[in-house]
């Protein structure tokens, strides 16, 4: 009788739990058969997925414009660097057109003055300086070739006049030297071109210097006056008379001279000066 109960017991729990599982599954079954549930999973995945594609959609679009903004920015790069290039040639031709104009016209003004000049002359061109200043004289590109003897007078046309520059000291078959009017070491016979009044041009040796004359009469003090004109006499030889040398900026004069001195200002600028015209002494 003792080890029947025990028995029973067990078959009692057994019956239970096969009971209790039975419900379980019968209930899921119920549950999951039922219409609602259903569309309430299709709702809920289609929810979920429908924000994941969005999400994806955002990051593509954003990364699509990053990459359109990218190129755009390359592209508009390589056409503003382009233009500048382009701009810079503009720059670069406009520059030498209007180079070219001024050469032109320049040209043109020397070629008219060559034309009308009455002395046989050769025009040249100033082909060297010296940088240190040390020497005052500048070469010309033309020589013994082209005719051209030591001592012969330079002249310049410039700001519509004729004008003394100095004369030739060394010559070369192809280039020639030309000693300037404010070397120290050249001497020009000289008179003003009114008062008739005649001096010794010398230079100081350097053109930002006034000329002097020098040995005028003491009394051409009375009738000299600022900005009259200095011109060649003609007397040694050497420059043809009449040529324009420069005009008066100030009497030096002193009580116990016996002579005038003047101070002049060149005709010539020389820091401008381009052309030349290798003259004979005489007028054709």
């Amino acid at each position: 009788m003792a080890r029947g109960k025990p028995r029973q017991k067990k078959r009692i729990s057994a019956d239970v739990y096969v009971f209790a599982t039975l419900a379980i599954v019968s209930f899921s079954l119920l549950l999951f058969s039922t219409r609602s549930f259903v569309i309430n999973i299709k709702d809920t995945g289609l929810s979920v997925f429908s924000g994941i594609r969005g999400a994806v959609h955002v990051v593509s679009s954003a990364v699509s414009r990053t990459l359109l903004a990218v190129n755009e920015l390359v592209t508009l790069r390589r056409e503003y660097d382009e233009l500048l290039k382009r701009m810079t040639r503009y720059e670069y031709l406009e520059r030498s057109a209007a180079e070219i104009y001024a050469e032109n016209n320049r040209l043109r003004e020397q070629l008219n003055y060559s034309k009308s000049t009455q002395y046989k002359h050769i025009p040249a061109e100033i082909s060297g300086r010296d940088p240190d200043n040390i020497f005052s004289a500048f070469v010309i590109n033309k020589g013994k070739t082209h005719g051209i003897k030591n001592n012969m007078p330079v002249i310049a046309f410039q700001n519509g006049m004729q004008a003394l520059v100095g004369k030739v000291i060394q010559t070369a078959h192809l280039e020639s030297l030309v000693m300037p009017l404010y070397d120290q070491r050249c001497f020009v016979s000289s008179r003003l071109a009114y008062e008739r009044y005649e001096g010794i041009v010398e230079g100081q040796g350097s053109s930002a210097l006034p000329l002097l004359v020098r040995s005028l009469a003491k009394r051409a003090q009375e009738d000299i006056k600022s900005g009259d004109i200095i011109v060649t006499s003609g007397l040694g030889g050497v420059y043809p008379s009449g040529i324009i040398i420069g005009r008066v900026n100030r009497i030096l004069f002193q009580e116990y001279e016996t002579y005038l001195e003047l101070e002049i200002e060149s005709a010539i600028d020389f820091s401008r000066l381009e052309y030349v015209f290798v003259i004979e002494n005489k007028a054709e």
